[in-house]
């Protein structure tokens, strides 16, 4: 990628970007959240029942944030406040392509480094016309809430600690994602009769269920996706709305991916 830039992460974005780091994953670690928020992850080493860290995580972004007290705000902080982090993960699973779909895309590129390669058209970099729609999108989101970026550093953070408790052994999860478009992908690489290395969208996503990718698209592509590259999982939060259809939220780059063959 032409256009990557400076990240907060503990690994430059070049390398997150690579098709070298999904084959020889790292730790990922946005700066300064751990360690800011670490009575926090110190009281979740204590609690041995996912659900229950759940719910002492929605408890925390509530208080640290004040999204319990919107209602007795004035209207324009009313909603700063109300529209929280789930706020925009409803949005993205209405519409990627939407204002809080480039909010995420956002985070993704402050904070990794990696800018968007679509959003509504495709972008050819951070200087062409095209990204300047992405940019607006994302400018008008984050006016919408109080302190996003903070609360999607928290997000990724905690999805990270429940993957590395429920993953002990595991540095990757096999993924699969449908499109009607696998063409319109920049192609790296072909690297055999059906896998190839494409350059993905900053965040995309993903569902752990092949029938269910059918559902989107074609053609359905098999990804081994790091651990580290995990934004969020349908199954982090107790009150999830996506909630049983198996979707991950990946943070992109260049990925191999393995053509899946229809049976039916």
């Amino acid at each position: 990628m032409s256009s990557i830039g400076f990240n907060l992460c503990n690994i430059p974005p070049w390398v997150i970007a690579s098709r070298h780091f999904n084959e020889h994953p790292q730790h990922l670690e946005i700066q300064g959240v751990r360690q800011a928020n670490r009575h926090f992850f110190e009281k979740l080493a204590a609690i041995e029942n996912a659900a229950e860290r759940a719910l002492v995580f929605n408890d925390y972004m509530s208080v640290k944030y004040q999204l319990h007290h919107w209602q007795s705000q004035t209207d324009t902080a009313r909603r700063s406040l109300k529209n929280s982090y789930l706020r925009f993960l409803r949005g993205w699973m209405m519409d990627s392509n939407s204002v809080e779909g480039a909010v995420l895309k956002g985070w993704v590129e402050s904070r990794m480094g990696l800018p968007p390669t679509f959003h509504k058209i495709r972008i050819s970099g951070i200087h062409a016309e095209e990204y300047m729609t992405y940019a607006m999108d994302r400018t008008r989101g984050s006016a919408r809430t109080n302190a996003i970026n903070g609360q999607l550093d928290l997000l990724y953070e905690y999805c990270q600690y429940e993957l590395q408790r429920r993953h002990t052994d595991e540095t990757c999860l096999k993924l699969f994602r449908g499109t009607n478009d696998a063409n319109d992908y920049d192609l790296i690489e072909h690297i055999g009769k059906r896998a190839q290395i494409v350059r993905l969208n900053n965040l995309v996503s993903f569902t752990d269920n092949e029938e269910r990718a059918w559902e989107f698209g074609d053609t359905v592509w098999e990804i081994q996706a790091p651990l580290a590259k995990v934004f969020f999982y349908d199954a982090l939060l107790p009150n999830s709305i996506m909630k049983g259809e198996g979707e991950y939220l990946i943070i992109g780059g260049e990925y191999r991916v393995r053509r899946i063959m229809c049976t039916v």
